[in-house]
């Protein structure tokens, strides 16, 4: 933020923002896919009173999302 300023700060909480905003539809549109319980591939199991749940596509494509948005944001901040 060298030179930048109030400016520069001001275009990098636009940029989290809109990234943060781009999840919150993915979540959503996950959510509404999938009725609630997550990606297939996702592994779910239960005994009684015991439910365990491993979210293993979930995180794939979470770790996908936010790889590419944490990557436009560095870039647009290095310009």
């Amino acid at each position: 933020m060298e030179g930048g300023g109030m400016g520069s700060l001001g275009r990098t909480l636009i940029g989290v923002g809109v990234g943060l905003a781009l999840v919150g539809v993915v979540l959503l549109l996950v959510g509404r896919y999938t009725g609630g319980k997550g990606l297939p591939g996702d592994i779910s199991f239960g005994r009684g009173n015991v439910r365990v749940y491993f979210p293993i596509v979930s995180m794939l494509v979470l770790s996908l999302v936010l790889t590419v948005v944490l990557n436009l944001v560095a870039r647009w901040w290095r310009r």
